[in-house]
């Protein structure tokens, strides 16, 4: 054979080099790489930076912080020769082991200064759940006040047609009864269609508007009941006085109820 001869490349090592052509696999590899190369650069520019000031006096005072006490210290070495072993509490009683940790202060503001912040910021904080109470009880009260209205509407109309039932009642009673006028403008239903030039000519109707519809109601159903026994709550005419004291429940809707 030739030393020149061609490889197979059907052999067994084209056939295990050869490489992973599947669909996106490259993209993916490339994503890795990009984002190791990137993490690489990141701890290299950590390690080349420089440190500040403030940097470099805490790392020397934690490792200083750290480290025990060693007996060329004065101090430590005058209390091992009274008696002191590391490890143990000062004093008679028990007493604390390890040092007061030191607040270090970095800011350059005045001393107080912090609580000062603090104390405001509750005030502040304070204040703002006051508003919020207020708010609510803001809220509440327009609520309350919007139901008292609604019911008070209700009420109202629910008078208005109790009076127009019994002006409807006391027109049919007093006709029954050969009464053409009614004793006052008001105690019967006004017509649907009326000049209004007799409207303003008429004093009694504009001295029966300064009466509320409670008032007219109660003058009606005073009347309806001496006049002609009859009450509009039970719908029912009674035969005298005394029929309808004793099967009446009462001259209100209140007493109907």
């Amino acid at each position: 054979m030739e030393e020149d001869e061609e490889e197979d490349y059907m052999s067994d090592l084209f056939v295990n080099v050869r490489q992973d052509v599947r669909p996106g696999l490259p993209m993916v590899r490339r994503m890795k790489e990009a984002i190791q190369k990137e993490g690489k650069q990141k701890e290299a520019n950590e390690r080349n930076r420089q440190k500040s000031i403030k940097e470099e006096e805490k790392e020397r005072r934690d490792l200083v912080l750290k480290s025990a006490l060693g007996n060329e210290n004065k101090g430590f070495a005058l209390l091992q020769k009274m008696g002191y072993k590391s490890g143990q509490a000062l004093g008679k009683r028990e007493g604390i082991i390890e040092p007061i940790p030191l607040n270090i202060k970095t800011g350059r503001s005045g001393l107080g200064h912090e609580e000062l912040k603090k104390r405001k910021a509750e005030e502040k904080l304070e204040n703002y759940r006051k508003k919020l109470h207020m708010r609510k009880q803001a809220n509440e009260q327009a609520t309350d006040q919007f139901r008292l209205r609604f019911k008070t509407k209700q009420e109202e109309r629910k008078m208005e047609g109790d009076l127009r039932k019994s002006q409807r009642a006391c027109q049919q009673l007093d006709m029954q009864k050969d009464i053409d006028v009614p004793k006052e403008t008001w105690y019967w239903l006004e017509p649907e269609e009326e000049d209004q030039n007799n409207e303003n000519d008429n004093e009694d109707e504009c001295t029966s508007s300064d009466i509320s519809v409670s008032e007219k109601l109660h003058i009606l159903t005073a009347y309806l009941r001496e006049h002609h026994f009859y009450c509009i709550w039970c719908g029912t005419t009674y035969e005298d006085a005394e029929d309808l004291s004793s099967n009446c429940p009462g001259d209100s809707a209140a007493d109907h109820d």
